[in-house]
This record gives C-alpha cells, sequence and structure tokens, in this order.
C-alpha cells in the first residue's frame, strides 16, 4: 500500500468529473468508499476540498490518501497500448463482469472479435488464454465490428453459449450505443426502419440501403434519441438496434443525414465542411450497455466506460455522460 500521493491531472482529462478520473486511475475504488473519502476530506484537488461531480483541469494536483487496491499501470487500454502484452493480461483489463457461466468484456476500438484479412490479433484467439481446466475455451456469442469499441459478452460453457446466442436470435437482449455524429438529426428522436444489402467496392464490402425489393436484402431496425448537441454541429446520440445487420447503426446514421464521426466506410460530408478541431478522427460508436438474460439466473446489466478518443470528444464538447440516464 503507497503512502499519500500528489497525482498532477494530465492534458487528455481536461473537464474530466473527479468521480470519473479515479474510475480511470483506480478502477477497484467502489463509488461508497470514494464518497466516504471526498467527505471525510482525505481526497483533496491542489488543497481544497471536492465533490465527486467536480470537474479536474490540466496541472491540478489530485491528493489520493493510502488505498489498499493498485493504481491502474500505464495509459488507458487500447488497440496500441496492448501490443507486447500477454493475451491473458489484455483479456483481465478488458474484463467488466464474470460469474460461472459468462464473461463480458470492454473491447477497444481497433481490436477485431474475429480473424480476417490483414488482421493479426483478435478476440476469439485471444480467448485460448482463458481455457478452463476441461481445456473449454470460452465462446463468442455476438459481435462487434473492429473500430466499434465496448461490451462484448462471451460465453464460458457450451451451454452458456447456446442459451445467450438464443437470446440474441430471440431479440429479448438490450443493447445501447453511443455515437457522435455530425449535424443534428431531424427529429429528437425516431425508429429507423429500411432494407440493407452488402455490395462489392474497390475499399471492400459496404452496406447500403437497398431498393424496393432488391434480392438479398434484409430488414434492419433502429431506434434513436437525441441526448446532447453541439450547435447544429455535432449530437450525442443513444443508439439501440432492434436488429443485428451487419454496420447497421452506421448506415442508419448515415441515411438520416448524420454519419458517425471518423466512419470510414459510410462518412461523407460537403467540401466545405471541417473535421471539428481536437477530435481523433478515430469512428466515434461506442456499445455502451446491454441488458441480457444470464443463462441460469435473472438478468446481466453491464455498462462499459468510454474508449479514451471518445472520452477526450465528450470532454472537448462538455458532455456529461450524466444525461443519458
Amino acid at each position: 500500500m503507497a503512502g499519500v500521493e500528489q497525482i498532477a491531472v494530465e492534458a487528455g482529462e481536461a473537464g474530466m468529473r473527479l468521480d470519473r478520473w479515479f474510475k480511470a486511475h483506480y478502477p477497484g475504488l467502489g463509488f461508497g468508499h470514494l464518497q466516504k473519502l471526498l467527505r471525510s476530506g482525505q481526497i483533496r484537488v491542489d488543497g481544497g476540498r471536492v465533490k465527486a461531480d467536480t470537474r479536474v483541469e490540466p496541472g491540478q494536483l489530485v491528493r489520493v490518501p493510502p488505498l489498499d487496491i493498485d493504481r491502474k499501470d500505464g495509459a488507458p487500454l487500447t488497440a496500441k497500448t496492448m501490443r507486447g502484452q500477454e493475451d491473458g493480461d489484455v483479456l483481465a483489463k478488458m474484463l467488466l463482469y464474470e460469474d460461472d457461466k459468462v464473461f463480458v468484456f470492454n473491447k477497444p476500438a481497433g481490436l477485431a472479435v474475429q480473424g480476417g484479412s490483414g488482421v493479426s490479433r483478435h478476440v476469439d484467439d485471444m480467448l485460448e488464454a482463458w481455457r478452463n481446466k476441461k481445456g473449454e475455451k470460452p465462446r463468442l456469442v455476438h459481435r462487434l465490428d473492429r473500430d466499434t469499441s465496448g461490451v462484448l459478452v462471451v460465453a464460458r460453457t457450451r451451454l452458456a453459449a447456446m442459451k445467450l446466442a438464443e437470446a440474441f436470435r430471440a431479440r429479448e437482449t438490450k443493447k445501447t450505443y453511443w455515437a457522435l455524429v455530425k449535424g443534428v438529426p431531424p427529429k429528437r428522436e425516431d425508429k429507423i426502419s429500411s432494407w440493407l444489402v452488402k455490395e462489392a467496392t474497390p475499399d471492400g464490402d459496404r452496406m447500403r440501403i437497398a431498393r424496393h425489393g432488391e434480392k438479398g436484402a434484409d430488414h434492419a431496425v433502429s431506434y434513436y434519441r437525441i441526448v446532447e448537441q453541439a450547435a447544429q454541429a455535432l449530437t450525442w446520440l443513444e443508439m439501440e438496434p432492434y436488429t443485428g445487420r451487419t454496420h447497421q447503426l452506421r448506415v442508419h446514421a448515415a441515411s438520416i443525414g448524420c454519419p458517425i464521426i471518423g466512419d470510414p466506410k459510410y462518412f461523407e460530408a460537403d467540401t466545405n465542411w471541417d473535421f471539428p478541431g481536437g477530435l481523433q478522427n478515430r469512428l466515434h460508436l461506442h456499445a455502451r450497455r446491454i441488458v441480457i438474460p444470464h443463462p441460469d439466473r435473472g438478468q446481466i446489466d453491464v455498462t462499459a466506460p468510454l474508449p479514451p478518443h471518445m472520452v477526450q470528444a465528450w470532454n472537448l464538447l462538455g458532455f456529461d455522460e450524466a444525461s443519458a440516464e
């Protein structure tokens, strides 16, 4: 256990709420424990008493009393920072929830779920490191796009995989995504219903809105609502896919004139539109929460924290995560 520390707030943490700053640096520190430390004045910023919702600024010093948990090492986990780390260690850092039947991970943006062209490392292969004593490898039951971050459910047994996969097929799951999009949708909240078809392009396969009666098209339904917006330039959307088609949310966002920021396949803008300064040109789509029936009992309800590039965007735009609650 370390003694009292004075930790400087970094440039990329500008505007971050103090409770989220602690979640990033000390993921094992419970909110109740944090509140006690704040009330007793053991945690301070630049020597002054603070609250959980106090926003920190670069260069400020956060007083951290002795804690019986370790500080999170190094930079936030991303596809880049995980290079050179053992698969088992990376999976442990990604883990949000576990019990005897299920793992739920927070997949970093840039990490593929399964193998494919140009993929050197992916979750399905990494799960080999977590085979159990019977030799069973954890099983994928759904997937996320490579550039989409967030909650990924994995079954620990064959029977659990069957039950979870059936829950996805029966649409008994509720999946909530957060996206940062260009412009402002025509309505505050709406349902998007269309038919999607895959087409080959020089840059690889992509999905598009199908023509009426087009062969090979699949019906896709999504819901969205506006959480916050930055003038008329950018909007934070909460999106829920009812169906699970490839790139569904990305295509649907683009179809209403609000493509997701950083989307390499579906983002199109007028020639006079400038990419906002301070934002990273990476896909701003995050699988925020999943609620799914447990294979044996009750339900699983897990929320994943935003990836670093979206935290940066939320801080820059002054978006408050509590607005979505």
